[in-house]
């Protein structure tokens, strides 16, 4: 992340009509902050086979230099003249956690002024999904003095956090809840193939108080819902199962490429 003072060239360009190249002022930087959410997952004391217990966390940097030295911070840097502030973003995450595509997307403008005291800072904010073994090699870049993943408690009530990124993280971790429940984003935190009770555990690892009885009868029947997932079957057609997490074997799923088409009046 590239924490140096942003600095804006203007080339000479004759197109540009006298007194106009100075009647506009521009941001001192424009950076890339990136929420990166990942799902740990740690196995049970137990004597029966059951699920991991599973915990949905954000990746943090603790900042080497000023502004906000010592403080934990979003991973992020500078968008470069050459290249679109999403660039910027797949950059960053590639820098950070050697992760090259995965799950990237936009999450909003934050410009409130003086959240930046370098100047007028104006920074457009990503979350993206990443596998918990990507992290598992991360490492603090030259300007940070480390880099740890936290649950969002310890992010949000117990760290003292740099700039606006406490908002930024508040505002992301409402976003992938609400997308938890309408999209198949799910799918970024489980294997190609899986049983429903490890769906059901992912989407409550991120929206805590669901709570759906009859999710496997819904997930599976619910017109709705139809096409979204599918059971994984063999080369022969007999359908394949697991019992990894269970004494019993569970039909294994998978989800295909239907995009969920959501509606108040159905």
């Amino acid at each position: 992340m590239n924490e140096e003072r942003y600095q804006i060239e203007h080339d000479e360009d004759r197109s540009v009509p006298a007194g106009q190249k100075k009647k506009y002022r521009t941001p001192d930087g424009v950076p890339a902050d990136i929420v990166m959410f990942t799902l740990t997952k740690r196995e049970r004391k137990t004597v029966t086979k059951t699920l991991p217990i599973r915990e949905l966390k954000v990746m943090l940097i603790k900042r080497k230099s000023w502004p906000f030295a010592g403080k934990w911070a979003l991973p992020g840097g500078f968008c470069q003249e050459n290249e679109s502030i999403y660039d910027a973003a797949k950059r960053e995450l590639m820098e950070e956690t050697g992760v090259d595509g995965g799950h990237l997307e936009y999450l909003g403008v934050y410009s409130q002024p003086g959240r930046d005291p370098r100047g007028w800072i104006i920074s457009h904010a990503f979350f993206a999904l990443v596998e918990e073994w990507m992290l598992e090699h991360r490492q603090a870049a030259d300007d940070a003095e480390d880099v740890g993943l936290f649950t969002i408690r310890e992010a949000l009530n117990e760290l003292e956090l740099g700039f606006d990124h406490r908002t930024i993280i508040e505002d992301a971790y409402k976003r992938i809840q609400q997308q938890m429940l309408q999209t198949t984003i799910a799918r970024q935190f489980l294997p190609q193939h899986f049983t429903l009770s490890e769906l059901y555990q992912v989407i409550q690892s991120v929206v805590p108080d669901f709570e759906e009885p009859n999710f496997i009868r819904k997930i599976t029947s619910t017109r709705s819902r139809q096409g979204i997932i599918e059971d994984v079957r063999d080369e022969e057609g007999n359908p394949v199962s697991s019992n990894q997490y269970s004494q019993r074997p569970a039909q294994l799923y998978r989800f295909t490429e239907l995009v969920p088409r959501l509606s108040i009046y159905t």
